[in-house]
């Protein structure tokens, strides 16, 4: 086995899940992660962990709802059971075929996501992490060989994260004493109140509130949005392809949409609930060891000199206690890419420019 995959499980196992002697793991291995479960399922052994292993594959999952009549029903209760009773969650992705779902009609997919809010929420109630295993699949979606994709890879999950995190207690602090961001871009002029809203210094352990592997950004819940935004970035969602998306918001709601491809499947996440055309989370991508944009959220949303903005669910953790944010069954990012003619400003001071934040070389104020 190559020796970076069991780094990448003590990692995921020491620093990013924090697991400890008696804790019950729930491991979800996709199709083609089988090595780092391997890795992963050893060190939990050593560690005197309790686990239990799903099979989490998206064309059995393809299966599953395309014969379905769409009619769900209720959470579950053993699979309900099963994550209210676990201690943490370990999502190792990793499967073969990146567009497995495409054929699945939207209605189909908003309907399971809304049946499963339960079981989601339960899931979110333990100490998860979500990693992704280098696959063949998952380097032709990024355009490049094998061999290079699993070195991209290594590259942004095998960090000096301590030191990252106290690179990105920086943008933490500003957020934090912040009230108000705005977004300038070509075709973006974005304004949202972060005020009484908590960052998370995201780096990736869910000592930090951080639950991706790898990580490198600070996120937070914002609000009473106005203006509009453009997402460059191209991403799949939902098996689809769906590029130069433009939304449109007032009063802290999408009200208008674009797409240059697939722009019905963003109508069908905008239209899954009420919560889905507002917005759940603002995220600063930081992790310089990401340096191209692959086609995967896990990544390109964590790249330095991008911003992501997130349609739907908001995280408790960037609340104030007792407050309930954003609510919704889906939780969707989109990126746009800062790293030229481009402005981000917190309460009005310039912090970050053309990509630069305003204590790296470079920063022009």
């Amino acid at each position: 086995m190559d020796e970076r995959v069991r780094e990448h499980a003590e990692v995921l196992v020491d620093w990013s899940a924090r697991i400890e002697t008696g804790d019950d793991v729930v491991v979800s291995v996709a199709e083609d992660a089988h090595d780092l479960a391997v890795a992963v399922a050893e060190k939990l052994g050593e560690r005197g962990a309790n686990v239990v292993t799903l099979y989490d594959s998206a064309e059995v999952s393809r299966a599953y709802l395309k014969a379905h009549d769409g009619e769900f029903g209720d959470d579950p209760a053993h699979e309900l059971a099963l994550l209210e009773h676990a201690d943490a969650y370990l999502r190792l992705g990793g499967g073969r075929n990146t567009t497995a779902s495409a054929d699945v009609p939207g209605e189909t997919q908003r309907a399971f996501a809304r049946a499963r809010e339960g079981t989601r929420e339960a899931r979110m109630d333990t100490d998860w992490v979500s990693t992704v295993h280098p696959t063949r699949s998952l380097a032709q979606q990024a355009g490049m060989s094998y061999e290079e994709y699993q070195q991209f890879v290594y590259d942004a999950v095998l960090r000096d994260w301590e030191s990252l995190a106290d690179e990105m207690a920086q943008m933490k602090d500003v957020l934090d004493a912040g009230s108000e961001v705005r977004l300038l871009k070509e075709d973006t002029d974005l304004t949202m109140s972060i005020e009484n809203r908590t960052a998370v210094n995201s780096a990736a352990s869910v000592a930090y509130d951080s639950h991706n592997l790898p990580s490198g950004e600070v996120f937070t819940a914002p609000y009473a949005t106005e203006g509009e935004v453009f997402f460059d970035v191209p991403m799949t969602i939902q098996s689809n392809r769906v590029t130069d998306v433009h939304l449109t918001f007032e009063d802290g709601e999408v009200v208008d949409f674009s797409a240059g491809q697939n722009e019905a499947v963003l109508g069908d996440i905008l239209d899954t609930d009420e919560g889905a055309r507002r917005l759940g989370e603002l995220g600063i991508g930081m992790n310089r060891g990401i340096d191209r944009f692959t086609d995967s959220i896990l990544f390109d949303e964590k790249m330095g000199d991008t911003v992501h903005l997130a349609v739907g669910r908001a995280y408790d953790s960037c609340l104030p206690e007792g407050e309930s944010g954003n609510q919704s069954a889906v939780h969707v990012d989109m990126i746009t890419d800062m790293s030229e003619d481009s402005k981000m400003l917190v309460d009005g001071e310039l912090v970050q420019r053309n990509g630069t934040f305003r204590w790296e070389d470079g920063f022009e104020g």
